[in-house]
């Protein structure tokens, strides 16, 4: 590696274990084999003649972070070679955790972060699925990295959380762990983890929110979470009253909410109020108070910029 290209970035070292945990383990092992399986099956059904012009002889290949962000991905980037097999991936680890922040700006432009060795043709073959992977990640991890420390600098100290509001499919483990790297909670990760009662549940059964609400605590019993989105601070109340353990004050002015919040919170204490809808990290400041308790951004999982990684083989 050049001189250039060892040059040390900008560094957002985490303060705490907590902020650069160790995210994978919650990841299901054998799952995200099948799913990477999956994934390199669709990009290649057939033949590779790419691979058969290269060959299989042995050769490295370099990780290179090309744009400011923080890192986030590894094990997916690291699963396609593992399933491609006859690969290794090397970390720059002393530089480089998952979870850490990096400031390209001083640099050349890219920064080595991992060296990946095996045949070439299978470093080829894994080459885009991993970067699509890492680069898509990292994007998620960054802006919830960004919405968090927007809410701590304005001394909030509540939840920000993405919503359900993921690319389809088998790649929603994706945006889910970025989140989680990024520091933010992931919200509920599917339809049986937590009942949500939207408008839409409400008004199809006939328009009770009590009702709802009752019927949803036979079914979920006392292990489940109930949330209900609410429009007004009447109807907030109603959920509560009926056993809600969260309130979604959805598209409120931010005013409005911070009011109802308020008075919401001198009646239920003990239930949560989630402020969500349209909200984003500029907008974000204007819902914060402490009766808040959690913010959720669609726009982390949907409206993200993915960060540019390229591999390149070792000339």
């Amino acid at each position: 590696m050049s001189g250039k290209d060892q040059e040390e970035p900008k560094q957002d070292t985490a303060d705490t274990a907590e902020e650069l945990m160790e995210f994978r383990t919650l990841l299901p092992e054998n799952e995200l084999q099948e799913i990477i399986r999956g994934w390199l099956k669709m990009d290649m059904p057939t033949f590779d003649v790419g691979g058969l012009v290269v060959g299989n002889d042995t050769k490295s290949a370099r990780l290179f972070m090309k744009s400011s962000g923080v890192i986030a991905g590894r094990p997916f980037f690291e699963a396609v070679f593992r399933v491609l097999g006859d690969c290794q991936v090397e970390w720059n680890e002393e530089l480089y955790s998952e979870g850490t922040s990096v400031d390209v700006a001083e640099t050349v432009g890219k920064l080595c972060i991992a060296t990946v060795t095996g045949p070439v043709h299978k470093l080829l073959q894994g080459e885009r699925t991993a970067l699509n992977s890492i680069s898509r990640c990292s994007g998620v991890a960054t802006a919830a990295s960004g919405a968090v420390k927007v809410a701590r600098s304005l001394g909030w100290k509540g939840w920000v959380a993405g919503t359900r509001k993921t690319t389809p499919g088998d790649f929603r483990i994706v945006e889910k762990y970025g989140l989680l790297v990024g520091g933010a909670a992931t919200h509920r990760l599917d339809l049986s983890q937590m009942v949500m009662l939207k408008d839409n549940h409400i008004w199809a059964c006939g328009g009770s929110i009590a009702s709802a609400v009752q019927l949803a605590r036979k079914a979920a019993g006392f292990s489940s979470k109930i949330e209900v989105e609410c429009q007004t601070l009447q109807e907030a109340l109603t959920a509560a009253e009926a056993g809600a353990d969260i309130v979604m004050l959805d598209n409120f002015q931010p005013e409005q909410l911070r009011k109802d919040a308020a008075t919401f919170k001198k009646r239920y204490p003990h239930v949560l109020v989630e402020a969500s809808g349209g909200i984003t990290s500029e907008t974000m400041g204007a819902y914060l108070c402490d009766e808040v308790d959690i913010v959720s951004q669609g726009k982390l999982t949907h409206g993200y910029s993915c960060l540019d990684y390229s591999l390149k083989i070792v000339q």
